[in-house]
């Protein structure tokens, strides 16, 4: 039998992947740096905060996280994240909306080594969504947060027992995000969100 380059496989992944050890990215495939608009020399060795849009989004999920990792090893979401530089047609500091999932490779230490992946929802680069009148960049990360949960299809009284916060809250940002969206249903408020427009 043929012996596998796993290394190959690694690299030439359609999907960006990293391999990390307590948040920090030791390393990462080509398909990452364009999605981040980075080098690989930009992203090894750097903390996962540099591609969040805040260090509040990035403390609160790798808290949320951590239950999860700790019950099943596994972790996935939808969540906003920001562009580091201007390679392979990016923009600094845009943002877009990106799956992430990963696995802890020991579950009683979660942010200690793992394995994660991540890939643009987005049919369309940031910017261009941004041109075109996007209000992804006014979003607060509240409203980020209700969106990706939206956007995993759960109701009004589901995101507010996640979060802790009202069932009634949660609809005021759904609201909001319909309206910043121009979005008259929530199936249609879910296709702009994955769209960026």
């Amino acid at each position: 039998m043929e012996t596998i380059d796993y290394r190959l496989a690694f690299e030439h992944a359609p999907v960006g992947m990293v391999l990390s050890r307590e948040r920090t990215m030791l390393d990462c495939n080509q398909r990452l740096c364009e999605m981040f608009g980075a080098t690989r020399e930009m992203l090894v060795g750097q903390s996962f905060r540099v591609l969040y849009p805040s260090a509040v989004e990035f403390e609160r999920i790798g808290r949320r996280m951590v239950p999860l990792l700790n019950a099943s090893g596994r972790y996935a979401d939808n969540r906003m994240m920001r562009r580091l530089g201007d390679l392979h047609g990016a923009f600094a500091g845009d943002t877009f909306w990106c799956h992430v999932s990963g696995h802890a490779l020991n579950r009683a230490a979660p942010h200690e080594a793992g394995i994660w992946t991540f890939e643009d929802l987005g049919s369309r680069r940031a910017s261009k969504a941004a041109a075109a009148g996007s209000a992804q960049g006014e979003l607060t990360p509240r409203e980020r947060e209700v969106a990706a949960q939206v956007m995993r299809g759960l109701t009004s009284k589901e995101i507010g027992r996640e979060f802790g916060i009202s069932h009634r809250t949660v609809e005021l940002h759904r609201a909001r995000l319909m309206r910043k969206y121009r979005a008259a249903t929530t199936a249609e408020l879910v296709q702009k969100l994955i769209a960026g427009t």
